[in-house]
């Protein structure tokens, strides 16, 4: 089993650093991991999304879009260094824009802008400039990776073989986890897309982040304690 945090673990909210599993779904989730192997992929940085799902049995973390650890390397750490520089210098004074440097990547939210579209056309213009960047839509965030790093897709191959596991579910509500969808052999993937407006490579949909409760609980009544994982 493996999951997205923000969107699909937890609710989107306006301050990243608020997000918060609800307990109902940290409970759920606990218990899901004891018969399970689980797997969480984060456009976070992994230190952080492992902080964020502590004393939670998760057999394996992947940050930075799948780059941690998968591919971590000096040379993205300082072109991250550098987009980083040209990009505050782009961006200064546009009201509401937020760079958030997660030394592997960087996200640009503007969720907290007046002027959205004003925004988004300002951020568009800015990473286009950049050199060696594959950029990434989310919800009201643009994010920025070097180019040819490893991704989401990458990350839960990685994981499958790590667990020795002939197939996986993989949950996601966001563009980054099409490169999931999309990668994965269909015998070895049963893909997820949270929410209906956007166009999807994955099979099924849950309808919003709130039915995340329900997938778990589904989860729990399909393989009964006495035959959880060992570990």
């Amino acid at each position: 089993m493996a999951f997205d945090f923000d969107g699909t673990l937890a609710p989107i909210v306006a301050e990243p650093r608020r997000a918060r599993m609800r307990a109902r779904t940290r409970r759920l989730l606990k218990a899901v991991a004891q018969r399970y192997p689980c797997v969480v992929i984060s456009g976070r940085s992994r230190a952080d999304v492992s902080s964020l799902i502590a004393r939670v049995p998760i057999w394996h973390v992947s940050g930075n879009h799948g780059l941690e650890p998968w591919g971590e390397d000096a040379a993205y750490v300082a072109r991250i260094r550098d987009w980083l520089v040209r990009l505050r210098g782009a961006l200064e004074g546009v009201e509401g824009v937020v760079i958030e440097n997660k030394r592997f990547s960087l996200s640009i939210h503007y969720r907290n802008a007046r002027a959205k579209r004003s925004a988004r056309a300002a951020i568009k213009a800015a990473v286009g400039r950049l050199r060696g960047a594959r950029v990434i839509g989310g919800h009201e965030v643009v994010n920025v990776v070097p180019r040819g790093a490893p991704h989401k897709g990458v990350a839960l191959e990685r994981s499958r073989r790590l667990l020795v596991c002939d197939t996986a579910i993989y949950v996601g509500d966001d563009e980054t986890d099409e490169d999931v969808f999309a990668a994965a052999r269909l015998d070895r993937l049963l893909g997820i897309r949270i929410g209906s407006n956007e166009p999807s490579r994955a099979r099924y949909r849950l309808k919003d982040q709130r039915e995340i409760d329900a997938f778990l609980q589904a989860l729990l009544a399909l393989r009964p304690l006495r035959h959880a994982v060992a570990g």
